[in-house]
């Protein structure tokens, strides 16, 4: 099982129901990730195993974090690397029940710092933070400040920034206190994606 990151890019796929297009597109900016987030919302059960299964198998042989959003089962069923829960995605005590002791479980915190605080002393391996700038995939997202990772340098995991970053912003959000960026359309809507991973990951001064 590979550890979850302490700091980098964290890639999330886009929503799509063309499974080769998916799997074609990770390939080619997976190597510059430390994470790798599998989320569609737009796929049935079927195409979900399908896909989970092949990205882990992917992810497997770069060495890099797979993690499944929202869905505990669908986690343990490919042998991920960990979930990440929203608010009504289950709780934390539950998905390590069913995942191991040695599962990667992030939880999502918004704005609020409380939360994130809790999630770390219930046994989360990171918090995520966002939307930390407005976001095409979730515009109606709370806005969250840049502020909160100086707020919260006193909880001892990895804290994600999430929402509308992009190779242009990715620099800030890091120079904030975020140990990884999370995005999606920053990567996969770019013109060049491999051109985009690279300049994200590279705001860590990882490559």
């Amino acid at each position: 099982m590979t550890d979850f990151p302490r700091r980098g890019l964290y890639l999330i796929t886009p929503d799509g129901e063309d499974t080769r297009q998916l799997l074609r597109q990770v390939a080619q900016v997976l190597p510059f990730a430390a994470c790798l987030q599998y989320r569609n919302k737009r796929a049935d059960a079927v195409q979900r195993l399908a896909e989970a299964a092949a990205l882990r198998e992917l992810c497997t042989a770069h060495g890099v974090c797979f993690i499944v959003n929202d869905d505990v089962w669908l986690a343990q069923e490919v042998a991920a690397d960990g979930v990440h829960l929203g608010k009504g995605d289950g709780s934390l005590q539950v998905a390590r029940e069913l995942l191991g002791a040695n599962a990667s479980i992030g939880i999502s915190c918004y704005d609020d710092a409380a939360r994130a605080r809790e999630a770390a002393a219930e046994g989360a391996d990171y918090v995520a933070f966002g939307a930390v700038f407005a976001s095409a995939t979730k515009p109606g997202a709370r806005a969250a400040s840049l502020k909160l990772f100086a707020e919260t340098m006193d909880i001892d995991v990895p804290k994600v920034a999430i929402g509308g970053i992009t190779p242009d912003n990715a620099h800030q959000v890091a120079a904030a206190g975020a140990d990884l960026i999370a995005v999606i359309a920053g990567v996969f809507a770019a013109d060049s994606p491999v051109d985009a991973a690279r300049r994200c990951a590279a705001v860590f001064g990882s490559l």
